[in-house]
């Protein structure tokens, strides 16, 4: 994914309307979107969304719903009695299709009142519609007969058309399946008996998996099948800790490996329960980073944590690189990280005088003049730029 703005397949436009202090905002997704903010903006929130996208794609919308204790705890306190979501994709060539979701608290539950999956086919409206379904009233495009037609099957109303139609258009078949991918990373757990600190069974994985459970077949993998990219995260890790000498992978029974961390000088290596917080979670996002199993749309809550400042330099770096390869919507409480990005790559995220939040890209506020004598995380710690409590 470069940076052309018609490139095939992106998500574009992100619409959200009574999500917590997400009363009503608008954001234009980019190659890189690295939300910044005060505690209690919104951040996760942002992403939080995404996800709920990503999972009514899934068919799993129920399940990510009571994850957030029922819909009712995410609207925005009284002034919103709906959840209304929106995204867009980019289609090379056309029209972008448009994806609408409202969805409605309904006793202890709730009802999707609305779901819409569109294209703008024709020089004049209406829009071409692929999903046009309003509570029970639910309709499909269906390939055969060329029109929009009612489920015959066992149809769940709590679960999105978009995830229980079948096989649907090129376009809009290609957006299900890569909104459906999109995968939300939070901060890494690294207590002491958390599935990356243990040795790790052999299997085929292009991921190192949301807790790292997948981290040692992952880099094994890169090591047998794309080398390039495993000596671009020893690369890294020289880079980052300048003792360190290469990775490696003892067998510990039948099957299951270990990840041994070599350094210079050190007779014996370090295993994964012995290295610091710090260390695991830079090995683990570089690893992340390098995939090459990357999904359409990458959701990263705080990768700052536990690192050291001097590593921020690289992780902006490894961001950006990965931005070719995925979209990435990044939250962060570090001023240091925002030093080394660039103010396309950066929302700020503000709250009003009522207690809702604001979105808006750095590179469209005034602070081209600033940017001659102040850096970008200046410019958030003076308050300049917003985005301070």
């Amino acid at each position: 994914m470069g940076e052309n703005p018609q490139s095939d397949g992106r998500f574009r436009n992100l619409r959200i309307k009574g999500f917590r202090r997400l009363l009503d905002a608008e954001l234009e997704l980019r190659p890189l979107s690295v939300l910044i903010g005060a505690n209690g903006t919104g951040k996760t929130s942002v992403l939080n969304v995404l996800s709920l996208f990503a999972n009514s794609a899934h068919g799993s919308l129920n399940s990510s719903i009571s994850e957030f204790a029922g819909l009712a705890a995410v609207l925005t306190y009284d002034r919103a009695r709906t959840l209304e979501i929106g995204i867009s994709m980019d289609v090379l060539g056309h029209d972008p299709i448009r994806y609408e979701l409202g969805i409605v608290p309904q006793g202890q539950g709730y009802a999707i009142e609305s779901e819409v999956l569109s294209q703008k086919r024709n020089p004049e409206p209406p829009p071409f519609y692929y999903v046009d379904s309003h509570r029970s009233d639910v309709r499909y495009r269906d390939l055969d007969a060329k029109k929009l037609l009612r489920p015959t099957w066992d149809y769940d109303p709590l679960e999105t058309a978009l995830s229980q139609v079948p096989k649907m258009y090129r376009e809009p078949e290609k957006f299900r399946n890569r909104l459906a991918s999109s995968t939300f990373y939070d901060t890494l757990n690294v207590s002491p008996r958390s599935p990356v600190r243990l040795p790790q069974p052999l299997q085929p994985s292009a991921l190192p998996g949301k807790d790292g459970e997948t981290l040692v077949s992952c880099l094994f993998d890169l090591q047998q099948k794309s080398r390039d990219r495993f000596e671009a995260i020893e690369d890294s890790l020289r880079a980052a800790f300048p003792r360190f000498d290469r990775l490696e992978f003892p067998a510990v029974a039948a099957g299951t490996l270990a990840l041994a961390w070599r350094e210079t000088g050190m007779s014996t290596p370090f295993y994964m329960h012995q290295l610091s917080e710090g260390t695991l979670r830079f090995l683990w996002l570089t690893t992340l980073l390098q995939s090459p199993g990357l999904t359409a749309l990458t959701l990263l809550d705080e990768p700052e944590v536990s690192l050291h400042p001097e590593l921020l330099s690289m992780l902006a770096d490894m961001l950006r690189e990965a931005s070719t390869r995925t979209q990435l919507v990044v939250a962060t409480h570090s001023d240091r990280l925002i030093r080394f990005l660039n103010p396309e790559e950066v929302v700020v995220m503000d709250s009003t005088d009522d207690g809702v939040t604001n979105l808006q890209q750095a590179d469209k506020l005034d602070i081209s003049e600033w940017l001659h004598e102040y850096s970008l995380d200046q410019l958030w710690q003076s308050g300049r730029i917003g985005a301070r409590a």
